[in-house]
């Protein structure tokens, strides 16, 4: 009897790299491949992998070193935007045997099955505008939420970015098949679904690219709001040039979408959003903000913030600095620039020391901080939703209210995967 092989996988980067990777994880159990942890020896090994920093690049080969010291004889796959990107690069790196591009993930059970250890290093990668088709992604068996893609590729132009390199263009699930896939997962365990996307605001864009039956976000976001079974959706993220007020609206009455918003801001001066290629000005995010906080004066506001971009003087980070401070948001994710390889920002003059670039991400750390701390406070003596996790370590679990306040308390089992009213 054909002994049972066992796969093991690492995810790196973002939402959307999770739901895949979950996916792609259960194409192999339905093939009959048993899951191992990735601490694990396994038969298998496959990582998917981001390309959005340098950091990302490193841990890919750090992992690989990984593997290569704990099981010599395995298979290591890679995928994702790095394999995409950048798949000679990867097939050089010491004990990689398969990369697959864009295309090809979602075909990884064809690829190991006619894969023999000892063959030169495969790649399977074509032009990034061949790639075209939707493969709808969720994770599952992981946590009280799942991370639903609903959307897919991209067709800015921000020369910071390599993403619609590494995913291809703008393209979407339809409606009824989101539908679908949440009367799915409704029949499992988990109370909250995460909508994923490269460019989330942009759904409504067919596999090909191109509008299909006029759907639009605001449309997805109607119909998920009358599916029984999911108590609550989260917007992962979202251009604020995609933020209509029409979705503002809805979500302040919507039955099962989160007060939370997720809005990419990436500078605050409005010439360095030009040198971005940024379709929006500060104008209009405050707007945004402006309007959200009228309508759901609980709602949190996330917001992503790159520091140290080319042409980023002292003064224009203090523009940053000061927008940032002045508007009424929840916290930052902050990044810190960094040179990317066949973008058009690589070219840009000046560039900003490392070490300046990394005292502008302290200080605007600091500011998400005290802004978290803020909006914190001004919740208290409020009742929340909360829906606790129904993981336990040390003797505590954790939740998210409906307004993205984490909340840690002694674990009780009756409240682990449950929603409960929370007085902040």
């Amino acid at each position: 009897m054909q002994k049972q092989r066992t796969v093991a996988f690492h995810t790196l980067g973002c939402k959307l790299n999770f739901s895949e990777t979950s996916t792609i994880a259960r194409q192999l159990e339905t093939a009959g491949f048993e899951k191992k942890h990735f601490d694990s020896v396994a038969d298998i090994y496959v990582i998917n992998t981001c390309s959005v920093t340098d950091n990302a690049d490193k841990e890919c080969r750090y992992l690989v070193r990984r593997i290569q010291r704990k099981s010599p004889e395995s298979i290591v796959v890679i995928t994702g935007c790095y394999a995409q990107l950048k798949p000679e690069e990867i097939a050089s790196i010491p004990g990689v045997d398969l990369v697959l591009g864009a295309a090809e993930k979602f075909n990884i059970v064809q690829h190991i099955s006619d894969f023999v250890k000892g063959d030169s290093t495969k790649i399977s990668s074509c032009d990034i505008e061949d790639v075209t088709g939707f493969n709808a992604s969720y994770s599952a068996n992981d946590r009280t939420r799942t991370f639903l893609k609903v959307q897919d590729g991209c067709d800015y132009t921000c020369s910071f970015c390599t993403i619609p390199k590494a995913r291809g263009k703008s393209r979407s699930d339809n409606i009824e098949n989101v539908v679908r896939n949440v009367e799915e997962i409704a029949k499992t365990s988990v109370r909250e679904i995460v909508l994923t996307g490269v460019n989330l605001g942009d759904f409504g864009k067919g596999p090909d690219g191109n509008k299909k039956n006029n759907e639009e976000f605001l449309h997805l976001l109607q119909q998920l709001d009358e599916v029984e079974g999911i108590d609550r959706y989260r917007i992962s993220s979202i251009e604020p040039n995609l933020l209509t007020n029409e979705i503002i609206e809805f979500v302040a009455k919507s039955k099962r979408i989160m007060p939370h918003f997720h809005i990419p801001l990436q500078s605050g001066s409005n010439t360095i959003l030009g040198l971005m290629k940024r379709r929006y000005k500060r104008e209009l995010y405050t707007e945004r903000v402006d309007l959200i906080k009228k309508m759901m004066p609980h709602c949190c506001i996330g917001v992503d913030v790159i520091v140290g971009f080319p042409g980023e003087t002292e003064e224009l980070f203090k523009e940053t600095f000061d927008f940032l401070h002045s508007l009424d948001i929840s916290y930052l994710h902050v990044f810190t620039y960094s040179e990317r390889p066949d973008t058009e920002a690589i070219e840009l003059k000046p560039v900003v020391p490392v070490h300046i670039r990394n005292e502008r991400n302290k200080k605007l750390r600091n500011l998400s901080f005290m802004k978290l701390q803020y909006f914190t406070q001004q919740q208290v003596g409020t009742k929340r939703k909360v829906l606790f996790e129904i993981f336990e370590k040390d003797g505590m679990m954790e939740g998210y209210s409906d307004n993205y306040i984490r909340i840690a308390t002694p674990y009780r089992k009756e409240w682990a995967n449950e929603i409960v009213e929370w007085k902040m």
